[in-house]
């Protein structure tokens, strides 16, 4: 199971990136997908989830109303769209899968990071 996350970059604050989780070899909606990041001297925290199936969506309070995850099953890419960023959100955002779970509690595969930097 490989992931790529993409889409990072460096946006001004309160601009709007999208990273994309793309997998290949086996199809992404039997698994759940979620989001973290970790920024330097921080833990990884989470940031979204997506139960497999793509049945429920779970956001962290800091992105709330912010961040929207969403799945492609044509493209077989889930989809991390963030608006309204702020510095704090700097950091690499990492993608990761779990097979036919409800949450993220406990991810299986990792993808590569992709850096998010957020200029005031």
């Amino acid at each position: 199971v490989q992931l790529q996350a993409s889409g990072g970059g460096l946006v001004q604050a309160g601009g709007s990136l999208r990273l994309s989780c793309a997998a290949s070899g086996y199809t992404l909606d039997n698994y759940a997908i979620g989001w973290f990041r970790q920024s330097p001297g921080k833990e990884r925290e989470g940031v979204s989830c997506s139960s497999s199936g793509g049945i429920n969506t779970y956001y962290a309070d800091s992105v709330k109303g912010r961040f929207t995850i969403s799945r492609d099953k044509d493209t077989n890419t889930v989809y991390l769209q963030m608006n309204s960023l702020k510095p704090e959100d700097t950091a690499v955002y990492y993608c990761a899968a779990a097979r036919l779970q409800a949450f993220c509690d406990a991810m299986d595969h990792w993808g590569k990071g992709t850096q998010v930097t957020v200029s005031s």
